[in-house]
């Protein structure tokens, strides 16, 4: 009603505008004509007159109703420079607010919702630097104002901060407007005031700020640069420089080198990172040794007995190692020599922008690309460094299965680990400080997947706080807060996995003053750029997502950047980033999900399809779990998938492909998916958004037809 309410007053405005032809009061004829009387008028009542002509102002603003230019030339004319200057730029800029209220109020809303996705986009940089946009498209009188007011109120700008950049952005023209009614009776029209050359001026001042913004950023990196120029190289060893011998350093120096760039790796410890070493291939390999355990448990559900399941705990060990070594040559370092990397053994140290310490050896390079990756994060917790604790770092010198084992963390590592072991034969209890495990995942999912643990055997404690832990003779003890009440767990191993922290530390950043987030990890600009243009950081140093596919993603947005940037750079997309946790049944999602999509204030759709329908699932017993779609209301564009079940990891393939090509679910629908397969399950997705948006007008057309040729 308050809407409907608002846009009655402005047809009754704009229909009391038309009826009583109130633009005849407001030409330049009218002006010239009557100005005599009414500069009488106002000496007569001067403080009534300047009440009226200030609201009038206000009013022809407010509605966008051509004359506000006549209004200015006349606040000339009748107060004089000063106080004319003075009413027009308050009276503009209050008249250009309500404008910019009235947009946002009527159409705000509704624009949001529709283009909710390049709402998010343009919001993002309305944020950083819309003030200044605002500020130089009102210097240009070129652009028209009700535009800029009905645009901008479309955003999330503060309404005090557009009505503060506007007054100063309008301020000068107003000042050459207001100038101009002073000769009034020497103009002819309003293309006297603004010539050619007048407009010309504007433009160029329009164009300042951004030249000035360019200035001010050259100004800022040579400032940033200055104590290191005198020890710049007048020749580089290097065109660039990757720290760190994980996903992200590794694609940085083989972009580096396939365009014949002369690049550098470096790596203190063992290449191929975390997901080699200690991360995703060590751990997918315990969690296949686990899941063909469960399977050989219920095989008798599909008429097979295996009565004898014996687990070599060191044998299933020993084979991960195995699956490492066989993976390694592909991250090795005669792989990165034969194709042109020259590969260096050591601790790295940043000297200079320029420069970088290899042990006792220094090397130039024009490019430094930081991808140290990160390591398990160890909270401060009473007791704890008594403890001989394990990390996903750790774990895998255990060549004994504990018999209590304590998982404290349940996000997707927490939870990956603490299926494979229970699988394994350990008695694993989960300690999660939250409400749900798995926490980043909507509440449906994270419902499945506890009700999946409980029924092999896992403890699952959630709303539970670690606050001590205690070390005895036989078993240690872990103490947790749960609804006020001490709670205490004892276990023979205690694995953390409470979150990963950036390795920051001993590569000279500090010294350098390059910034750290309140996470702790790297400050970077959309170009991944530290605050030396030359510097970059890509990978779970920097974030915002630790995944080994978004470390090499944005490792060649920092190859191309660094090599390539004076010609052209390029900003890190991460409008399609999938993911998925190796549970079983897995957990795989790219884009938004129910949760994201509600605290962004983006509305969706939601599309469901149950795997117990799908045969491939039921001939295989992998019925657990469901395909679920995001779209925009009313139409077939996908926001974002979560899929839970078996071979999600793969599944999820076609909505990324789907979302990075533009494609709806009916593209999907029209697909041909190979039968059985658990592929179908998308185009059953799709189906159940296509039977819920069928066209019901046109069916009903369509059965009267049929029935009428029936006879």
């Amino acid at each position: 009603m308050g809407k409907v309410f608002v846009l009655a007053l402005i047809a009754i405005g704009i229909f009391t505008g038309i009826y009583f032809d109130v633009t005849q009061y407001l030409t330049l004829d009218y002006l010239k004509n009557n100005l005599t009387s009414i500069l009488e008028i106002y000496a007569k009542e001067p403080r009534n007159f300047t009440i009226i002509f200030f609201a009038i102002y206000v009013l022809v603003t407010t509605l966008s109703i051509p004359g506000a230019a006549i209004l200015t030339l006349g606040a000339g004319a009748i107060f004089g420079l000063f106080k004319g200057t003075i009413l027009v730029s308050f009276a503009s800029t209050i008249g250009a607010t309500l404008s910019f209220l009235v947009s946002r109020y009527i159409l705000r809303s509704w624009v949001q919702n529709k283009f909710a996705q390049k709402m998010f986009t343009i919001n993002s940089g309305v944020e950083k630097d819309g003030a200044f946009y605002l500020f130089t498209l009102r210097l240009i009188p070129i652009f028209p104002f009700f535009m800029i007011n009905l645009l901008m109120g479309l955003t999330r700008m503060s309404t005090l901060k557009y009505f503060f950049v506007s007054q100063l952005g309008m301020f000068l023209g107003t000042i050459v407007y207001v100038n101009a009614g002073l000769q009034l009776s020497s103009l002819d029209s309003l293309k006297g005031i603004l010539s050619a050359e007048v407009l010309s001026s504007f433009a160029l001042l329009g164009l300042f700020p951004l030249f000035a913004k360019k200035i001010i950023a050259k100004m800022q990196v040579n400032r940033v640069y200055k104590p290191f120029l005198k020890e710049k190289p007048k020749s580089f060893d290097y065109d660039m420089v990757a720290i760190g011998g994980g996903a992200a350093g590794l694609v940085t120096s083989y972009i580096s080198a396939a365009v014949k760039a002369k690049s550098a790796l470096i790596e203190k410890e063992k290449m191929g990172g975390d997901c080699l070493n200690t991360g995703c291939v060590p751990s997918k390999a315990l969690i296949k040794a686990a899941h063909i355990v469960h399977d050989m448990k219920h095989a008798k559900e599909f008429g097979i007995h295996s009565e004898h399941i014996k687990i070599d705990f060191k044998k299933v060990m020993q084979r991960v190692h195995e699956v490492i070594k066989k993976i390694e040559p592909h991250d090795s370092v005669e792989r990165y020599t034969d194709l042109g990397v020259n590969c260096f053994s050591g601790a790295a140290k940043i000297i200079s922008p320029w420069k970088v310490q290899i042990d006792d050896k220094i090397i130039t390079t024009r490019n430094i690309t930081i991808a140290c990756g990160a390591r398990p994060f160890v909270p401060s917790i009473k007791g704890l460094k008594d403890i001989d604790y394990l990390t996903s770092d750790t774990l895998w010198n255990l060549d004994e299965l504990p018999d209590k084992l304590i998982i404290l963390g349940g996000g997707p590592i927490g939870c990956e680990l603490a299926q494979s072991f229970s699988r394994l034969g350990s008695k694993v209890t989960i300690i999660e400080m939250l409400d749900k495990i798995m926490a980043v995942e909507d509440p449906d999912i994270s419902e499945v997947i506890t009700h999946q643990f409980i029924n092999e055997g896992v403890n699952v404690k959630t709303n539970h706080k670690a606050v001590a832990f205690e070390k005895l003779e036989s078993l240690n003890t872990l103490h947790c807060e749960f609804n006020k009440q001490k709670v205490s767990f004892e276990f023979d191993k205690i694995i953390i996995a409470v979150g990963r922290k950036a390795r920051v530390e001993g590569y000279g950043l500090e010294e350098l003053g390059i910034e750290l987030r309140k996470n702790g990890t790297i400050e970077v600009n959309e170009f991944l750029q530290t605050k030396y243009p030359n510097i970059f950081a890509c990978g779970d140093v920097t974030g915002p997502y630790q995944f080994t596919h978004t470390a090499a993603h944005q490792a060649w947005f920092c190859a191309v950047n660094g090599l390539f940037g004076n010609f052209k750079k390029f900003k890190v997309d991460y409008s399609v980033i999938p993911w998925c946790t190796y549970t079983d049944p897995e957990i795989a999602t790219v884009g938004l999900t129910e949760t994201s999509a509600k605290k962004q204030n983006i509305p969706y759709s939601v599309t469901k399809y149950h795997l117990d329908d799908l045969d491939r699932a039921i001939a295989e017993g992998t019925e657990c779990g469901f395909v679920k779609v995001l779209t925009v209301p009313g139409k077939d564009k996908i926001l974002g998938a979560t899929i839970i079940g078996a071979q999600a990891s793969n599944l999820i393939i076609e909505f990324v492909a789907a979302m990075k090509n533009n494609f709806g679910l009916n593209k999907i629908l029209s697909s041909i998916h190979v039968y059985p397969s658990m592929g179908e399950a998308n185009k059953y997705a799709a189906g159940v958004w296509k039977k819920a948006h069928a066209p019901k007008k046109l069916l009903e057309i369509s059965e009267k037809y049929f029935t009428f040729r029936r006879g």
